[in-house]
């Protein structure tokens, strides 16, 4: 494809310079930023990935900052997720709804106090709407984005390559949970998450000047690891069931029809703004839901644009990710498919760029 162009609209990271320096090979643009997509190729990645540990620069996990009294209020407003029983220390996965229950974004929610939140957003302009809000009910809270720039270590050598850059302590975060450890005087909070099912930790890096020092502390104390510079990885997300904002849904869709409505306390989370048109939506239940989906065949080639799902000549829903799965050894895809034709074990056509394939709808992801 043609190359993008760079402009300061487009914006490099702290970690740009070891990114290139490592070699990468593409990227996307994610919240006008460089996100890288390869390394050395997608299936050589995704093997690594399994197998070692990988550094990932994911600044363009961008934070929206919620920092004064009516902090917490706001937070609530912006989800349907309950969150008065998270407590410092937390992160939740969060979906962000408008006033039609619609999907906004699908963020981590990371509380540093009662009065003091991120909200790690996925690849859309959260920041003006939780603004938009904020200032329309004149609340009484700052919304800004802060100078933070995420940092993923990710793989089944994680815990080793922190334990030797933080100390053994970081052993014990918990799943979702986030410590604050030092590096090089600066406190950082490093949880243990990550867009990967591989396990892992997101360094949220305060303060952009350290960004290379940290990423080459990391790289020096792994070099017996193998550790690589990486990113999440397309095959590992799909086969996982990671969804992808923009890609698998879009603010056309609701938490229940993503698989979501478990993060959805539409009863008890008060003051949420979507709060109504979901309550009718979980009492009348959803007529299309998103599905994992095995694609029959030799290797599809890639899912750029959403690819019509069939049964019996009637469209039946559409497939928005795919990729071959060398573990698996068939094509694992995401789709959204009507209730009709979601039940696991039924048979599909999907007409993708190399002609119509068999698809089965699959009763799980391939974790």
């Amino acid at each position: 494809m043609p190359q993008i162009s760079a402009s300061r609209r487009l914006r490099r990271t702290p970690f740009s310079e070891g990114v290139e320096a490592a070699g990468v090979k593409g990227y996307t643009v994610y919240n006008r930023m460089l996100l890288p997509t390869v390394f050395e190729s997608v299936e050589a990645d995704y093997r690594h990935l399994k197998t070692h540990v990988q550094v990932w620069d994911v600044s363009c996990e961008r934070q929206v900052e919620l920092r004064g009294p009516d902090a917490a209020r706001l937070m609530q407003m912006l989800t349907p997720r309950d969150l008065r029983g998270m407590l410092p220390g937390q992160c939740f996965y969060v979906p962000i709804v408008d006033e039609t229950g619609g999907m906004l974004n699908d963020p981590v929610a990371v509380k540093l106090s009662e009065d003091r939140w991120w909200i790690s957003i996925a690849d859309s302009d959260l920041l003006l709407w939780v603004k938009g809000i904020a200032v329309g009910y004149r609340l009484d809270v700052l919304v800004d984005e802060p100078d933070v720039s995420p940092l993923a270590v990710q793989g089944p050598k994680a815990d080793e390559l922190m334990a030797r850059v933080f100390g053994d302590r970081v052993r014990d975060i918990r799943f979702f949970k986030f410590d604050m450890f030092e590096f090089e005087g600066r406190d950082l909070a490093v949880a243990r998450s990550g867009y990967s099912k591989q396990g892992g930790f997101e360094i949220y890096v305060e303060g952009g000047d350290i960004g290379m020092p940290l990423w080459n502390a990391l790289f020096a104390a792994g070099e017996d690891l193998h550790v690589r510079a990486g990113c999440p990885n397309l095959i590992e997300r799909i086969e996982g069931g990671l969804l992808s904002y923009g890609n698998d849904m879009t603010d056309d869709n609701t938490p229940h029809e993503c698989g979501l409505g478990k993060f959805c306390n539409t009863h008890t989370a008060i003051g949420c703004i979507g709060r109504d048109a979901l309550l009718r939506v979980a009492k009348e239940g959803a007529v299309q839901q998103i599905r994992p989906i095995a694609i029959a065949g030799d290797p599809v080639p890639g899912c750029d644009h959403p690819w019509d799902l069939f049964a019996s000549g009637k469209r039946v829903g559409q497939v928005t990710s795919a990729a071959w799965s060398p573990d698996f050894e068939t094509n694992v895809a995401i789709g959204m498919v009507r209730l009709s034709h979601w039940d696991a074990g039924t048979e599909l056509e999907v007409e993708t760029p190399a002609g119509m394939r068999r698809a089965t709808v699959q009763s799980h992801f391939w974790i």
